[in-house]
C-alpha cells in the first residue's frame, strides 16, 4: 500500500505507556511515535530530561511514581495500554508497584518491553555500564580497531541504539503480532550485550569458520585490506573506499590510476595501499567525491554532522525535519488523544 494512503502511520490506534530510562529507551519510544503508535511518556522527578532530541513526538509528564493517587492514575492507564516501555534498573519498577507481574493483572494483552545494559538477570545486572561497556564485553568493541592500535568506541551509536533501542523495537512489533493471534502479552527483557551480540552474527560465523582473525585490523572489513578503508585527501580531509567486489575495485582503479593487479596477491597489499592513499591525496575530498558519484567505485567522502545535513542525496531522500532532525520516512502523526 501507498505511503500516502497511511496519514498515521502503520501503527495507528497503538497505545504506549513509557517509563523513561535514557539512551536507548527513549530512542526506542522516539521510533514507536515516529511509526505512529500514540506514546505517552512519564519521567520520575528529579530525572534530568533526555538529551539528542530524543524525547520528540510525544507528551512527556513528570510524575511521582511513589504518590498513591499518582500511582492509581497511571494504573488506570496500564489497563488501556497496548505496549509499556520500562528504562528503569532491574528491581526499580518492581519497587513502583508497576513490574511486569502488577501490570498483567490490570492488563494481560499489554506487551512490556524491559530495557537494560547488562539484562534482568546475570553477575552485572545490577551493576551500572554505559555503552562502551557493553560492547566491550560482546567482542563489537574490540573488531572496531586498526592492526596495532586500540578499539575506537564508535560514539554510542552500535549499543545503546542498535543492540539495544531497535532490538527493544523490534521485539515489541514481533509481540503485538503473537498477541494478535494469541490474545495474551508478553513480558521481554531486552539488554544491549544481548543486541550487540547479535549484531555480530555475522563476524561470529566467519570467526567460526575460520575467516575472521581475533587480531583487529586484519580482516577484510575491519581496514585489514587497503580496499575497504579511509583515505586522507588533499585538503585535509577523507573519503571511505568499499571496493569489495572486483568489478568495483576496477573502476576504482580506473578511477585513481592505480594498477589492479596489486590486488591479487595479499603479500603486495601493503604496495597497494599506498597506492591508493598517494592518489588519494591528490585532490581534495569533495573534487572525488564528484569524480565517482556517478560511479561504482564505493568511493564516499566522509563528512560532519552540519556537512550530512546538505549533502545532495541525502537532502533529495529528505531525511532531516526542517528541525535539523533525521526523520523516518514510513512513519506518519500519531493519534496524540491520550494523557495523562
Amino acid at each position: 500500500m501507498p505511503e500516502e494512503t497511511l496519514p498515521d502511520g502503520p501503527l495507528h490506534g497503538i497505545r504506549v505507556l513509557e517509563l523513561l530510562g535514557i539512551g536507548p529507551e527513549p530512542f526506542a519510544g522516539m521510533l514507536l511515535a515516529d511509526l505512529g503508535a500514540d506514546v505517552l511518556a512519564l519521567r520520575r522527578p528529579g530525572q534530568v530530561p533526555g538529551g539528542g532530541g530524543l524525547e520528540r513526538g510525544r507528551a512527556v509528564h513528570g510524575v511521582n511514581l511513589k504518590d498513591p493517587a499518582v500511582l492509581e492514575r497511571v494504573r488506570g492507564l496500564v489497563a488501556s495500554a497496548d505496549v509499556i516501555l520500562e528504562g528503569y534498573r532491574p528491581g526499580v519498577a518492581e519497587r513502583l508497584g508497576l513490574g511486569p507481574a502488577e501490570c498483567h493483572a490490570i492488563n494481560p494483552r499489554l506487551v512490556y518491553g524491559r530495557m537494560t545494559g547488562w539484562g534482568q538477570t546475570g553477575p552485572l545486572a545490577h551493576t551500572a555500564g554505559h555503552d562502551i561497556n557493553y560492547i566491550a564485553i560482546t567482542g563489537a568493541l574490540h573488531a572496531a580497531a586498526r592492526r596495532g592500535q586500540p578499539p575506537t568506541p564508535p560514539a554510542n551509536l552500535l549499543g545503546d541504539f542498535g543492540g539495544g533501542g531497535m532490538y527493544l523495537v523490534t521485539a515489541v512489533l514481533a509481540a503485538l503480532v503473537e498477541r494478535a493471534r494469541t490474545g495474551v502479552g508478553r513480558v521481554l527483557d531486552i539488554a544491549i550485550t544481548d543486541g550487540t551480540a547479535y549484531l555480530a552474527s555475522m563476524l561470529y560465523g566467519m570467526h567460526r569458520d575460520g575467516s575472521w582473525s581475533d587480531e583487529a585490523g586484519t580482516n577484510l572489513l575491519d581496514t585489514g585490506a587497503p580496499f575497504y578503508d579511509v583515505y586522507e585527501c588533499a585538503d585535509g580531509g577523507y573519503v571511505a573506499i568499499g571496493a569489495l567486489e572486483p568489478q568495483f575495485f576496477a573502476v576504482l582503479c580506473e578511477l585513481l590510476g592505480v594498477d589492479p593487479a596489486l590486488r591479487e596477491d595479499p603479500a603486495r597489499w601493503p604496495a597497494l595501499r599506498a597506492a591508493i592513499a598517494a592518489a588519494v591525496r591528490t585532490r581534495t575530498r569533495d573534487e572525488w567525491a564528484a569524480l565517482a558519484a556517478s560511479t561504482d567505485a564505493c568511493l564516499a567522502p566522509v563528512l560532519n554532522l552540519s556537512e550530512a545535513q546538505k549533502y545532495d542525496h541525502v537532502v533529495a531522500r529528505g531525511l532531516f525535519g526542517d528541525d535539523g532532525m533525521p526523520r523516518l520516512p514510513i512513519g506518519g502523526a500519531a493519534a496524540g488523544g491520550w494523557s495523562l
